[in-house]
């Protein structure tokens, strides 16, 4: 009665299985069922590849590892050591998730959801199977997670925070063809992927807030360094003597318009001591000290900002 090699328990979350039993008999039947392939591993490395039916064990249709076996004398008649993998070709579903940098160094958390299938059993097996010694579906699934998010990291480092955050949609569909790429190495087809959460640090979020109002990075980096200075001025040993004081930074403070000095001229000898004005000088405000809103492109110094109302003159 020949030996009945077969993937009976297969569960619908079953990715890989290694046949118990690495000696194997000629003539064994090989049952490889819909959805599944069958591969031999020997000596890491893939040899022959089984596709759904029922096979009899033979040097014919057993071809590269005949090759490998005729190398022994009488090989053909005694059992033969090697590793049979079963492969599910099914779609399954996985998940990711983990932080990275952007361009601009601003701290990134992500997660979500791919949906993938083995797409080339053989070097499916080659690659992840035996080339990482994982033959339990458990630990393919976390191999894959470090594999994607290792690569999401990557990816997701080219752009900077605003860019993630503004043009979602158009970074995760370049994020998707590089990984397409990526997972195709391993003998994976990648169907779909989908980020499900998205995150900064509330520092960062603050810093978002700002550069999609104003759009000028150097902007919100004279903020932090006005907010570091008050901070570190309010810890001080000296801290009440400038209570009361505030801190602007100077895209918030009044800027005076250059202007030419003024002639000194020789006053009349009857003018009275005192009875001097001094010259006028107008002062134009480029932001608005409250919301930092830009003023500077309007076509009149505006008395209240256009923003958020602060009183300017």
């Amino acid at each position: 009665m020949p030996d009945v090699i077969e993937w009976a328990t297969q569960d619908e979350n079953d990715i890989v299985y290694r046949y118990p039993k690495n000696t194997i008999s000629w003539g064994s039947q090989l049952v490889v069922r819909e959805f599944q392939v069958a591969v031999f591993f020997r000596d890491g490395k893939a040899y022959d590849v089984f596709q759904a039916g029922r096979h009899t064990l033979t040097t014919q249709n057993l071809p590269l590892l005949t090759s490998i076996l005729s190398k022994i004398a009488g090989f053909d008649r005694s059992p033969f050591t090697a590793d049979i993998i079963f492969v599910s070709t099914k779609q399954f579903k996985g998940l990711y998730g983990a932080s990275g940098q952007t361009t601009d160094l601003a701290p990134l958390k992500f997660y979500g959801s791919y949906w993938f299938k083995v797409s080339d059993p053989k070097i499916f097996v080659m690659e992840v199977v035996g080339g990482q010694s994982v033959f339990e579906t458990p630990q393919v699934n976390e191999f894959l997670r470090g594999y994607m998010n290792e690569r999401l990291i990557s990816q997701l480092s080219k752009y900077d925070l605003v860019t993630v955050f503004s043009k979602l949609e158009e970074v995760s569909f370049k994020v998707k063809t590089a990984i397409t790429e990526e997972l195709a190495r391993i003998g994976i087809q990648l169907i779909d992927l989908k980020f499900e959460g998205i995150d900064t640090t509330p520092e960062y979020r603050e810093r978002l807030f700002w550069l999609k109002q104003t759009g000028a990075t150097t902007t919100v980096l004279q903020m932090d360094t006005a907010k570091s200075v008050a901070e570190s001025l309010s810890k001080s040993p000296g801290a009440a003597l400038g209570a009361g004081m505030v801190i602007i930074p100077p895209i918030m403070q009044p800027q005076p318009t250059p202007q030419a000095q003024p002639q000194q001229q020789t006053q009349p000898a009857t003018a009275s001591a005192g009875t001097q004005t001094a010259p006028t000088t107008a002062i134009k405000i480029n932001f608005c000290p409250n919301c930092g809103t830009d003023l500077r492109n309007l076509p009149t110094t505006p008395k209240f900002c256009p923003n958020c109302g602060l009183k300017l003159a």
